[in-house]
């Protein structure tokens, strides 16, 4: 591990060289500085991570050298030394920037606790800053591979709407990237910096999807043993994203009417209703216009919801974005997994841009991780797909085109259980949706069960 630098500040020769022991003995690399004008020039060279220095030296004061170390590296801390008369001096060189001050005679225990403080302060920082560019990179506009029309007018949308207030419908099949857009909307608008809170609503069932949501009260169900604040209220100032919305059932659309006009929820158990402000998101990958019609989702939640709908072109009506994704989650997987693998060869390219890709960007992004493991060569060679990617797809034309895509669909399926050992829970997972979509696909295919 590196050592931290340390830049120490002192006209006392012999206080200095004490200083600069302790200091060194606690495992810092250190230099002394023994004028303001020596620090300056050491400032001005070289990088470090620390500065202590005395507020009264001979040339330049220890202010002027604060003021110097923030302007030339405005993230470093400073600790600043001074004695008993000059605590006024202290207090400006706090305004001016410094972490704490010391009071002479500095004694070496309190010197490595403030000195720790400021360390750990300065790391802390620095995570914070790396994390929210690593989340700025992966959720901004430039993180979202794309090179067509189709997705460009998406994003036109997003940045229209994300400065908004606007609650906002993303339509779109399953494994488009509904998720990755909601986000985009989050970090484009101005709560970026509340919480983004996500929920498929597919994957629980209503009563602990309704205390999710909601919170819940002490003695409200057995087991609730204590009050817990729902996802409403941890998403108070940001943004809450509802996935798979449709999966909702009518007595949990009521409430969510209720939260989205009134902007109020009530705990279950609960008897005073409180005010929430996040924002609402909302996605799904039906015809939410069909439910309402089948008298299977509420109409006024619809329309409430349908503000501003965003639909997300499935991966076949973007072929030309196909390679781009394929390209860019091979580098990713690398990363991951290793392997050899670093680019398609054209008839593999091909094969990815003829198949139809039921599982849209979801399913590409994990076939790439698994070729990559198949492929031993400096490239995916089409031999390391899938079979069904290998061969031109049969009944291209338009009369048995569905058939074709039904056919894909139920291969895919078949595989994710084959390679979960049945279990439809982690196939489910596996393919991106949620576990009651899974069991309709099974029955619509005539998949017997194996393991729940």
């Amino acid at each position: 591990m590196d050592k931290t630098r340390i830049l120490l500040v002192e006209d006392d020769v012999s206080l200095g060289a004490m200083l600069g022991m302790e200091l060194k003995r606690r495992g810092h690399a250190v230099e002394i500085a023994k004028s303001g004008a020596d620090a300056v020039a050491k400032l001005g060279a070289g990088e470090y991570d620390a500065v202590i220095t005395d507020l009264t030296l001979g040339d330049l004061d220890g202010l002027e050298v604060l003021k110097f170390a923030k302007t030339r590296h405005p993230r470093i801390e400073v600790l600043v030394m001074t004695g008993h008369g000059s605590i006024d001096t202290a207090v400006a060189a706090m305004r001016a920037g410094a972490f704490d001050y010391l009071t002479k005679p500095v004694e070496p225990a309190e010197l490595n606790l403030v000195l720790d403080k400021a360390l750990e302060h300065s790391r802390l920082v620095h995570e914070v800053e790396r994390l929210r560019e690593e989340v700025k990179d992966k959720y901004s506009f430039d993180g979202i591979v794309f090179s067509g029309p189709p997705m460009r007018k998406v994003l036109d949308l997003v940045q229209k709407v994300a400065s908004t207030e606007a609650t906002v419908l993303i339509l779109g099949e399953s494994g488009t990237g509904k998720e990755l857009i909601a986000r985009a909307l989050h970090e484009k608008s101005a709560r970026r910096n509340g919480a983004f809170v996500a929920i498929n609503c597919g994957a629980l069932p209503e009563g602990l999807l309704e205390s999710e949501l909601f919170g819940h009260v002490r003695g409200a169900f057995t087991g609730a043993d204590r009050n817990k604040r729902g996802l409403f209220e941890e998403a108070s100032g940001g943004t809450l994203f509802l996935d798979e919305i449709s999966e909702t059932t009518p007595g949990l659309q009521v409430k969510l009417l209720r939260a989205l006009q009134e902007g109020e929820i009530r705990r279950v158990g609960d008897n005073h209703p409180f005010k929430v402000s996040g924002r609402l998101l909302a996605a799904t990958n039906k015809d939410l216009a069909k439910l309402v019609a089948e008298g299977k989702f509420r109409e006024d939640l619809y329309y409430r919801l349908k503000v501003f709908p965003i639909e997300l072109p499935a991966l076949r009506e973007r072929p030309e974005d196909i390679l781009p994704l394929a390209e860019h989650f091979l580098r990713k997987a690398k990363k991951k997994l290793g392997g050899t693998a670093a680019k398609f060869s054209p008839e593999a390219a091909a094969a990815l841009r003829r198949y139809r890709w039921p599982g849209n960007v979801r399913e590409l992004e994990h076939v790439i991780e698994r070729v990559l493991i198949m492929a031993s060569g400096a490239s995916v060679a089409a031999a390391d797909l899938p079979p069904e990617m290998q061969a031109p797809a049969a009944g291209a034309g338009k009369s048995g085109f569905k058939d074709t895509l039904d056919d894909a669909e139920k291969r895919h399926i078949l595989q994710a259980l084959e390679d979960c050992g049945g279990n439809q829970v982690e196939a489910a997972k596996r393919l991106g949706v949620a576990r009651n979509t899974l069991w309709r696909k099974l029955k619509a295919y005539g998949i017997p069960a194996v393991k729940k």
